[in-house]
């Protein structure tokens, strides 16, 4: 009786074949480190020493655009606090959100792989915008596109004011946005130099 053992399909140079199926422990690991690499803590965010008026609308663009990409989770988590926190007067709205929710994580985020129906292979923007368009169908068949507008837009405003009220960490009051074009404008002095 002789021993055989199976030859792999792949060698150890190409690696394993990609597999076709949803894999469910796969994807909650990288959700996971995902959330561990952007997730800031909460309490640098809403430190309350953190806070100060910015002296121009130039240090208050440069707040709100580095605060924005430095918290990016934090408020995207916030908005969709504020999102869910709206629907909570319309169960049926909030049943068909978390569907539509669903769908774009399964048919958009979450796959590796073309979308094929009826043997045909779908692109991702034809994906994209099918689920637009569910989304916005959802929203006009449940009524609560001025609830979630009303939310989006207060959820917004209070995120856009935080940024740009916050110092960023590696802000330096001293430095100007613009670096050395504004050197010789900014000067104390006033003068500028020959040439």
């Amino acid at each position: 009786m002789s021993s055989t053992t199976p030859i792999p399909d792949y060698t150890p140079a190409t690696g394993p074949p990609p597999t076709t199926a949803f894999d469910i422990p796969t994807t909650t690991a990288r959700i996971r480190n995902s959330f561990a690499a952007n997730l800031r803590p909460w309490g640098s965010l809403l430190s309350p020493s953190a806070l100060s008026i910015p002296t121009s609308l130039t240090e208050a663009s440069l707040h709100l655009r580095l605060n924005l990409h430095h918290f990016r989770l934090n408020y995207a988590l916030l908005l969709l606090a504020a999102v869910l926190l709206s629907l909570l007067g319309h169960p049926l709205s909030l049943f068909v959100a978390l569907l539509t929710v669903l769908l774009w994580l399964f048919l958009y985020l979450f796959r590796n792989d073309d979308l094929v129906v009826f043997n045909y292979t779908l692109d991702d923007r034809v994906v994209f915008v099918g689920l637009i368009v569910v989304t916005l169908f959802a929203l006009i068949l449940t009524g609560v596109w001025v609830n979630l507008g009303l939310a989006l837009l207060i959820g917004g405003g209070v995120i856009g004011c935080h940024a740009a009220l916050r110092i960023p960490e590696d802000f330096d009051d001293q430095e100007s946005p613009f670096g050395a074009l504004l050197g010789v404008v900014d000067s104390p002095r006033g003068s500028y130099s020959r040439v």
